[in-house]
Formats: structure tokens, C-alpha cells, sequence
């Protein structure tokens, strides 16, 4: 079969960066096996198990040139692909064959390698996250006193500015980057448990001394990078541990597809648009059209992502006693692909906030449309300090809004709320006065304001000497 006679992952073909591929390809996980059996074998070794220098040589010269057809071959003939690598490595370091996997079994190296995997796939992610937002920084620095109309209940409400707009976005975002570096710093290794979990075979392997079983699994862990194992485990790690990191994947996924929701309705509004490149096409039959397919594109992958958050805590749910094997092909699937989607959900937004288009004249226009019902507690207080009872007031005020906004409803050029006041009898605020209330900027409160204390106070200091990811290009 050819590449285009097999199906392939949209994650890998269209979406996902190379780093992300590269972490979850077999190359990198396979290698991930061969370095713990190493990390084992010398920590045995040093702990007195008689383990010559040439087997501890030969592993060390072979970690990477992995021979996957004969990993194949092993695999088809004994249906186990941890032993097919055994073997494998077996060949290559025969000085080691009788010491590789001593006293271990399978879910040593798969379960420690997912766990090495996880944690790296949080590595790049969190790279992702800080470029966008640094991205959204320069956004919201950028517009963060231009008033824009807010909106509660997909309804016209108080003005607020598009740089604070930008902060909401930012600030999921920040959260997420909280539970991210949170779930890394305290995310265990399995580290060195036996088929059970009661290390029973590393207890017999240093004749009932309990003190070396104990040092051997803190050895490893160190080994890989972790400061500490699971306490406990089964044969496999918990499975929650999966939930936990996930939980953060999907929490991402969720920030990308609020701030990709609140885009497209931007763009249809037409007061901000993603990017759109000179030869791009909007649709094959509509020529004009300047569709949000990036902003689209997030929320169909968050949608996805967000979907395999509840796999894993089912998963977790039915791994019976000490384990079940229904968690291995599931996992497989489930826990690269969130991670794959998520990368390319973050690559999509980088692309779509670097190069997002304000377009002021369509904001002030929308906003000065619903500009007069903004100012109706301001009218109502005016007319009162002028003599009039305030519910009187507030029925005035009450028909003349509603009969403007039917007006514009029915295809008025204006909202006429106050010529109709200034033309009602018993109303005494002067139409000159009214008419001064309507300088958008008294209505955004300390909006500007907080764009500058959010940026200087909660996102710089996130951000502060975090490095970021390079930015990709989108391939679709």
C-alpha cells in the first residue's frame, strides 16, 4: 500500500506541528523504552545485581537505531510488543539480552513512557500557550481604550473596550497555564513497582532487602527526570493520573473555542476578522465571501479534545483490582490525539490573534445605534435633578426606547430615541444636554484601566522569562 492507500491522521497530514508528531511518533516513545531499561539495568548494576560494563556499554550504544521491521517480525511471532522490543534490543546489545526488563514487567516501560510523553506534550504546549498570549498582549495593549458594545444574552449591554474584551480571553488562558504548570510539577513516574505493584520480584531479585527495592525505584525515577514516584500503584499507574492531565488538555481546548465562538460572532457582526491571505477563497460557489474557517477550525478540534476529557475518567472507572488490558487500546488512541489536537488548535489560534483586523468605523457604528439606551440611568437621573418624579421618568424614558428600537427594527437610518424625549412635553431635560451624555467613553468604566493593571500585575509576571514556541505556519 501507498501513503494514499491507507488512511492517515488529519492531526498528522494537516494539523499538528512537527515537535508534537515527533514527541508521540514511535521513534521517541520506543527510544523512551530503551532508556528505562537502561535507567533499570544500571540501577540494579549499582546496586550490587552483577550486570557487566559491556551490557551497560551496549544498551547505552543502542538507545536510538531501532530496527522496526524486526520489532515487527517478534511481534507477529509472540503477539506481545513489549517482548517484541525486548528482543529487539536483545540483538543489538547481546552483552544485555538476559539483564533487559530484569525483574520488570511490561507496564514499566509503557507506563513510565506515557508519563515522560505527557509531560513533555505539556512542555510544548505550554510553549504554545505563552506565544499566544504575548500575541493577545500586543492585541489588547494595542485597542484597549477603543469603546465597543458589550453583550450579555447575545443582547446589547454596557460599553466596554476591545482591548478588555481581549483580557477575558487572556485570562482563561492564564488559568490554564496555572493547572498546566500545576499538573506538571506534581505529575509522578510509576517508576519501579513489579506485575502487581508489590515489588515482589525486585525483593527477591536483592534477597528481601527492602532498603534496595526502595532505593532502586527512587534511582530511576531520578534517572528520568521525575522527583518522585506513584507511592502506590497496581501493575499499572492509576489512571486518574490520565483524567488529571487531560483535564488540562481539554481545559485549553475550551479557552480556544470560547475565544473562537466570540470571533466568528465578531466577524459576522463585521467589527473584527481573522486573518485572510491575497489568494485565499472563501467559497467555491460564493466569491465574495470571507469566511472564519480558522476560527471554525478551533472549535471543530476543541470539540473533539473536549470529547476524549470524559474517555479517560471512564476508562479510569473500569480498570478492575490491579488492572484490566481495555485501558491499552483506548489509550493509544485517546491520549496523542488530544494532545495532537490541542498543538494544533493553539498553532490555529497563534496565526488567527497575530493577525486579527479591527475595524473601528464598524464598531462605532453598532455602537452608536444602541448608544442612547446606554445613557438611560444617566437621562433618568438628569430628569429628576430637573423636578421630575423618577418613575414618571423611567416611564418616558421606557416608551420612547422601545418605540425607537421598533423604528430601527422596521428600517429607521438612526436610533431617534432622544428626538423623541426632546419632543415629549413633559420632559425636562434640554435635547443639548441629553445629547452630551452620548460620548461613548463615560460608559467604559475603568475598562482601559484594567486592561493595563491585568497585563502589569497578572500576565507579565506569567510570562516572565517563559519561553515561548516559534511560530508555525498553517498548512490548511
Amino acid at each position: 500500500m501507498t501513503a494514499h492507500d491507507r488512511y492517515s491522521s488529519p492531526l498528522a497530514e494537516r494539523y499538528a506541528s512537527r515537535a508534537m508528531l515527533e514527541l508521540w511518533g514511535p521513534a521517541t516513545r520506543y527510544g523512551m523504552w530503551r532508556r528505562l531499561w537502561l535507567a533499570l539495568a544500571e540501577g540494579e548494576r549499582a546496586l550490587g545485581v552483577p550486570i557487566p560494563d559491556e551490557a551497560i556499554a551496549q544498551m547505552r550504544a543502542h538507545l536510538d537505531d531501532i530496527d522496526f521491521d524486526a520489532v515487527a517480525a517478534y511481534e507477529r511471532r509472540y503477539r506481545h510488543d513489549v517482548m517484541a522490543h525486548v528482543h529487539a534490543f536483545g540483538d543489538v546489545a547481546p552483552a544485555a539480552r538476559k539483564f533487559i526488563h530484569l525483574g520488570a514487567t511490561s507496564a514499566f516501560v509503557t507506563d513510565n513512557a506515557d508519563l515522560i510523553l505527557m509531560r513533555r506534550g505539556l512542555d510544548l504546549l505550554r510553549g504554545k500557550l505563552v506565544t499566544v498570549l504575548r500575541s493577545l498582549s500586543e492585541f489588547a495593549r494595542r485597542w484597549r481604550d477603543l469603546p465597543t458594545l458589550g453583550s450579555t444574552h447575545l443582547q446589547a449591554a454596557q460599553p466596554t473596550t476591545v482591548g478588555k474584551r481581549a483580557t477575558l480571553w487572556m485570562q482563561d488562558l492564564i488559568l490554564d497555564l496555572a493547572e498546566l504548570d500545576h499538573r506538571r510539577a506534581t505529575l509522578p513516574c510509576r517508576g519501579v513497582k513489579g506485575t502487581t505493584g508489590t515489588q515482589a520480584s525486585f525483593l527477591e531479585l536483592f534477597a528481601g532487602d527492602h532498603s534496595k527495592v526502595r532505593h532502586l525505584d527512587r534511582m530511576v525515577a531520578s534517572s528520568i527526570g521525575f522527583s518522585a514516584s506513584i507511592p502506590v500503584s497496581g501493575q499499572t499507574y492509576t489512571r486518574k493520573l490520565d483524567a488529571a492531565v487531560l483535564d488540562v488538555v481539554a481545559g485549553i481546548a475550551a479557552s480556544a473555542a470560547k475565544f473562537s465562538g466570540d470571533l466568528r460572532m465578531l466577524q459576522a457582526l463585521g467589527e473584527i476578522e481573522e486573518p485572510f491571505e491575497e489568494e485565499q477563497i472563501g467559497s467555491s460557489a460564493m466569491a465574495y465571501k470571507r469566511n472564519p474557517m480558522r476560527s471554525e477550525r478551533i472549535a471543530s478540534l476543541a470539540r473533539f479534545v473536549l470529547s476524549l476529557e470524559p474517555n479517560a475518567n471512564q476508562t479510569h472507572s473500569v480498570q478492575f483490582f490491579e488492572r484490566t488490558l481495555d485501558d491499552s487500546a483506548n489509550r493509544r488512541l485517546a491520549i496523542p490525539e488530544a494532545f495532537l489536537a490541542a498543538d494544533a488548535i493553539l498553532v490555529i489560534m497563534e496565526n488567527v490573534v497575530s493577525g486579527l483586523e479591527v475595524h473601528p468605523a464598524r464598531i462605532a457604528r453598532r455602537l452608536t445605534e444602541e448608544l442612547p439606551f446606554m445613557a438611560t440611568e444617566a437621562l433618568i437621573i438628569r430628569a429628576v435633578q430637573a423636578g421630575m418624579d423618577r418613575q414618571d421618568a423611567h416611564e418616558h424614558i421606557r416608551r420612547a426606547s422601545i418605540a425607537a428600537a421598533r423604528a430601527v427594527k422596521d428600517g429607521a437610518a438612526s436610533n431617534d430615541m432622544l428626538d423623541r424625549l426632546a419632543a415629549d412635553p413633559a420632559w425636562p431635560v434640554p435635547a443639548a444636554e441629553m445629547q452630551a451624555l452620548l460620548d461613548p467613553r463615560q460608559f467604559i468604566g475603568r475598562a482601559p484601566e484594567q486592561v493595563d493593571e491585568f497585563l502589569a500585575e497578572v500576565v507579565e509576571p506569567a510570562l516572565a522569562g517563559a519561553a515561548g514556541a516559534e511560530r508555525e505556519e498553517v498548512r490548511v
